[in-house]
C-alpha cells in the first residue's frame, strides 16, 4: 500500500456520474477514503438520482449534480447547466478530486474542470499519468470493487473490507413492512424476479425469466417480479408468460423499499445490473445472467452466495443498446440451467446456515 505524500484533504470531491450497481461497487473505497480521513467532508459528483444514496451512506456529506458530458452515455448534456456546475464545484475549494469513473480517456478532463488543488483517479494503460503520487493506470482485469479499492491504496486509505452497503432508513422499514402486509407471501418466503436492465443488449428474454418463474412456484416459492415503473411492459410480459401466479411490483419499489424487499426475499434471480450488487449488499442470495456484459468485471466477489451464468461470445463487452448479431450471450444461457443453480444454491446456503 502506497502512503500519501500530502497531508489529509478537507475537502473531498468523487466523481463517478454512473448508475446504482457501478456506484455500490464503489462503496468500499468510499468506506476505505473516509476511513482514512475522518475529518474530511466528501462530495459526490454524480447523476441526480444518486442524491438518495448519498443520504443513506455515511461515508459521503454533499452532492453536486453533474449534468452530462459527450461520450457519456449516462445522461444527455444539457449544456445550459454545464457553467453553474462548473461554479458550484469550484466554489468548494476542494483539496483533492478523485476521478472514479472509468479509465479516465473522457472523464479526466472533467475533473480538471472541478478546480481542486490536487487530483487522482485512473489514466489509461499505456499512457503518462499527471502525477504518479495519485494516479494509477488503469487496471484492466480486476473485479470492479477492488479495481477502485486499488486506487484507494494509493492514495493512502487502506481497505475496510469489500463488502457493499445499501442502508434502509427507519421509515422506508416501516414502509416495506405496510406493503409486505399486502403482499400474498406464505411461510416459505418469496424470490424476486427482475427482468430488466438498462440496456435491451443486457436483458435475458422474458420467456426464459417465466419458466425459472414458474420453476421456482413449483419449488414453494412466491415469486415477486420487480422493476421501474417504465420496466412495467416487461414484467407484465413475464408474467403473462408465467402458468403460476406472481406478485407485480413495477413501480412501487423506490431505492430504499427495493433494498428492503430484496434484504427479506430468499433469491434474486436477475440480469447483470444494478439490483445484483442490491443483493450483495443484502446477503440475499442470487443467480445472475450477464448478457453482454463483462462477468469478470462485475460479478460480486461473494461467489458462494452469488453464481453468475454466461455465455462466452467474442463480442463481449457489447456496446450495443440492441444486439445487431442475434443476442447469442443471451440465448446461450438455458432457463434450466438457472433454475438448476438457483435452487441448488438455496438449498446448499440454507442447510449450510451461512450468514449473510
Amino acid at each position: 500500500m502506497a502512503t500519501a505524500s500530502f497531508p489529509p484533504p478537507a475537502r473531498v470531491a468523487v466523481f463517478r456520474a454512473l448508475m446504482l450497481g457501478d456506484l455500490l461497487c464503489a462503496v468500499p473505497a468510499l468506506r476505505a477514503l473516509s476511513c482514512a480521513w475522518p475529518a474530511a467532508r466528501i462530495t459526490l459528483v454524480g447523476l441526480p438520482w444518486a442524491r438518495d444514496l448519498v443520504r443513506r451512506l455515511p461515508y459521503l456529506h454533499d452532492f453536486i449534480e453533474f449534468p452530462g458530458a459527450p461520450g457519456l452515455p449516462e445522461r444527455v448534456l444539457e449544456g445550459w447547466r454545464w457553467p453553474a456546475f462548473v461554479s458550484a464545484a469550484r466554489a468548494q475549494r476542494f483539496d483533492l478530486a478523485i476521478q472514479l469513473h472509468g479509465s479516465g480517456e473522457r472523464t479526466n478532463p472533467i475533473l480538471e474542470q472541478l478546480g481542486a488543488t490536487r487530483t487522482a483517479g485512473f489514466f489509461p494503460a499505456g499512457q503518462t499519468g499527471p502525477d504518479p503520487a495519485t494516479w494509477l493506470p488503469w487496471p484492466e482485469h480486476l473485479p470492479e470493487p477492488r479495481r477502485l479499492l486499488a486506487l484507494a491504496a494509493h492514495l493512502g486509505a487502506p481497505p475496510r473490507g469489500e463488502h457493499l452497503e445499501l442502508p434502509v432508513l427507519p421509515e422506508e422499514r416501516q414502509a416495506f413492512a405496510a406493503l409486505r402486509r399486502e403482499l400474498p407471501i406464505g411461510s416459505p418466503g418469496y424470490a424476486c424476479i427482475h427482468p430488466g436492465a438498462r440496456l435491451a443488449s443486457r436483458r435475458w428474454p422474458p420467456e426464459r425469466f417465466a419458466l425459472v418463474g414458474d420453476r421456482l412456484a413449483r419449488a414453494g416459492f412466491a415469486v415477486v417480479l420487480t422493476g421501474s415503473a417504465e420496466e412495467a411492459p416487461l414484467i407484465a410480459e413475464v408474467r403473462a408468460a408465467m402458468r403460476a401466479p406472481a406478485i407485480e411490483l413495477a413501480g412501487r419499489t423506490p431505492l430504499g423499499l427495493l433494498a428492503a424487499l430484496v434484504g427479506e426475499a430468499r433469491l434474486v434471480v436477475c440480469n447483470d445490473t444494478g439490483i445484483s450488487h442490491v443483493a450483495a449488499a443484502q446477503g440475499t442470495p442470487s443467480v445472475v445472467v450477464s448478457c453482454g456484459g463483462d462477468p469478470v468485471r462485475w460479478q460480486p466477489l461473494d461467489v458462494r452466495r452469488h453464481r453468475v451464468l454466461w455465455h462466452a461470445v467474442p463480442c463481449r463487452p457489447c456496446t450495443h443498446e440492441h444486439c445487431p448479431i442475434g443476442h447469442e450471450c443471451a440465448l446461450g444461457v438455458d432457463a434450466e440451467a438457472v433454475s438448476e443453480q438457483a435452487l441448488a444454491l438455496v438449498a446448499t446456503l440454507e442447510d449450510e446456515h451461512v450468514p449473510a
